[in-house]
């Protein structure tokens, strides 16, 4: 339960929900055909269309090499960075009556369990995926999770040692923070899902828990980023906050930037309580019902779990976590610690109420950087 301080809400903004906003990626050595990006070069080769909010260039070379080993031809339609998720689900609804896509490859889970609950997906079986740990996949198989990252706390190693970080999210409503934490927009990408899961813990300990939370971080003025997750550990490096919440892969490519920041897998409850770790959250992908191309799309689904591409995703600049013991072996320094261990589907059914309260809350302190 968030005790730290109690605060009321700076403002109100209607949550509303953006409309999709879709963007061509680049493409992969071929051309623009259909209102999509080709990957290929071979026009008459078996193709599928893939919708994508993956970074692009952690999408680009899974594609690149899944065309290589089937000879199938993929169209990226792909998402903006502030947008992330948000605009290709929207889009999928808008297109329920006569699919354009095949497949779905999503950065995060939640909303891909809402277009599950929607009745947009279809059930995926195959013998390469039959023992799917049960926590990373839809009951009825229409989604199936891989290669997590973990929402963290940035700090900036030039004005915050690592001993005073924050160890847990109710931390950055300390007076030490206040006017130095920043957050992207919560109506898109994983901070809408990371809100969900924060709504599910805290009310689950103390009704009203979360909306407290959300108060005391008004009054901390924690400021609203329009520019996602990579623009939280952007400010925090140039010195516009000292703190931030955001993804793992976001810190790891500001650090591969020569940015003097670091990050820490904060707790939801108490340091050290079983349990109630860091959030995790999984890429996730799916067969789109009524895929025109569904051989193809079944033939990407099962490259997108395999092993190869596991590997492919850690050893990439996103470092995404293993999830097979065999991979994790290997990369043990992206394990994380304690695991948050809560219902991904509650957390979706939660998602846009936590969001809505979010703005209601916190919406005035929205802004660019």
């Amino acid at each position: 339960m968030p005790r730290e301080r109690r605060g009321s809400g700076c403002g109100f903004v209607a949550a509303a929900r953006r409309a999709a906003s879709v963007v061509l990626q680049l493409a992969i050595g071929g051309a623009v055909a259909g209102g999509v990006t080709s990957c290929g070069g071979n026009d008459g080769a078996s193709r599928l269309v893939l919708y994508v909010s993956a970074d692009d260039y952690v999408a680009r070379e899974v594609v690149r090499a899944f065309e290589e080993q089937t000879g199938i031809r993929v169209d990226l339609v792909g998402d903006t960075e502030v947008n992330k998720n948000t605009g290709l689900a929207n889009r999928i609804r808008a297109e329920a009556s006569s699919p354009r896509a095949d497949v779905f490859w999503s950065s995060e889970c939640f909303m891909m369990i809402q277009l599950a609950e929607e009745g947009l997906l279809e059930p995926f079986s195959h013998a390469d995926v039959e023992s799917w740990p049960v926590n990373l996949r839809d009951a009825a198989r229409r989604w199936h999770g891989f290669a997590p990252r973990a929402r963290v706390i940035v700090y900036s190693t030039e004005r915050v040692s690592r001993e005073e970080a924050p160890r847990t999210w109710i931390h950055l409503t300390r007076e030490r923070w206040r006017g130095r934490v920043v957050m992207a927009d919560p109506r898109f990408g994983t901070t809408r899902g990371h809100l969900g899961a924060l709504k599910v813990f805290f009310d689950g300990q103390l009704p009203g828990g979360y909306e407290a939370f959300l108060g005391n971080l008004a009054y901390n003025q924690v400021r609203l980023l329009t520019s996602g997750n990579a623009g939280v550990v952007q400010a925090v490096a140039r010195g516009e906050a000292d703190v931030g919440m955001t993804d793992t892969d976001d810190v790891w490519a500001a650090q591969r930037n020569g940015a003097q920041v670091d990050l820490v897998y904060p707790w939801h409850g108490e340091e050290n309580e079983r349990g109630a770790g860091t959030l995790v959250i999984p890429n996730t992908v799916a067969l789109i019902r009524g895929a025109k191309n569904h051989e193809q799309a079944g033939e990407f689904i099962r490259f997108l779990l395999s092993e190869r591409v596991e590997r492919m995703l850690v050893e990439s600049d996103s470092r995404n976590i293993p999830i097979r013991e065999s991979v994790m072996k290997d990369y043990p320094q992206y394990a994380v610690p304690e695991p948050l261990r809560i219902d991904l589907k509650r957390v979706a059914e939660a998602m846009d109420g936590a969001v809505e309260a979010a703005m209601r809350i916190l919406g005035s302190g929205a802004g660019e950087s």
